[in-house]
């Protein structure tokens, strides 16, 4: 058998990150739910990570595929043991629930509306947002993958815009066992056995054929598809397996 290309942090180093996470910027009531998740997540997971090296000194975005709704936990988790805060994009719909609403605005999250000039303020507020050297997280594929074998889909071009727009990097995070710990559809999580989870970051996507380019569709899906390649052959490093060759 392969060894494990994510070993499973163990109980010690998931103690260690209960007193390492940063604590500026969150707000209180996106802090209150990281301390409320944060020792669900670590005691009723097998969760491991990679790659948090690559996570730059500043602003810069997070890439990453989209399985469940337990990834913003998941993610968050990553982000915070590396001693960055979060910025996530929702959907503004999120915005209408009481408890998430506090959630989202306390923790400098940022809505997406659908169409018109609401959906163009989202991606001003992510170019502000990476300029001030904030982390930003974009789930490209805009939805959980579709795919049978749970593989990325293809990627929308919001990401592609903001950082080519922003001129910060784009890190791809691949994450694998997040749909066993929460199934789509399910409102409850399932917590035995113990669910493998894992993180893997890999270097920032060279999207340097970019730079000075116009913002066009064709460049836009282009970078955007260098991303989503980036995160398809992280994914195929964290399951051991061949990916798929389109998505």
């Amino acid at each position: 058998m392969s060894p494990d290309p994510v070993p499973p942090l163990s109980a010690a180093a998931k103690l260690a990150l209960t007193f390492r996470f940063p604590r500026r910027g969150r707000g209180f009531w996106f802090g209150l739910a990281i301390e409320l998740l944060w020792p669900w997540l670590a005691g009723f997971t097998r969760l491991g990570w990679r790659g948090g090296e690559h996570l730059p000194a500043g602003g810069f975005l997070l890439a990453v595929n989209h399985l469940s709704f337990a990834d913003p936990v998941v993610d968050t988790a990553f982000v915070l043991a590396h001693r960055r805060v979060p910025r996530y994009l929702a959907k503004a719909e999120l915005w209408q629930v009481p408890v998430v609403r506090r959630v989202l605005a306390g923790g400098g999250h940022i809505p997406v509306y659908r169409g018109g000039s609401s959906a163009a303020d989202a991606y001003r507020d992510a170019v502000g947002a990476v300029r001030r050297g904030e982390c930003v997280v974009f789930y490209p594929e805009g939805t959980f993958t579709r795919h049978p074998e749970g593989w990325p889909m293809r990627g929308l071009n919001g990401v592609a815009r903001v950082a080519l727009e922003s001129g910060r990097p784009v890190i791809p995070v691949a994450q694998w066992g997040n749909r066993r710990l929460l199934p789509p559809g399910s409102a409850w999580p399932r917590l035995l056995p113990r669910p493998a989870v894992r993180v893997l970051a890999g270097p920032p996507v060279d999207l340097s054929r970019f730079e000075g380019a116009p913002l066009t569709r064709q460049n836009l899906n282009a970078a955007t598809a260098e991303i989503m390649r980036a995160i398809t052959g992280l994914l195929g490093e964290l399951r051991g397996e061949v990916p798929p060759p389109a998505r």
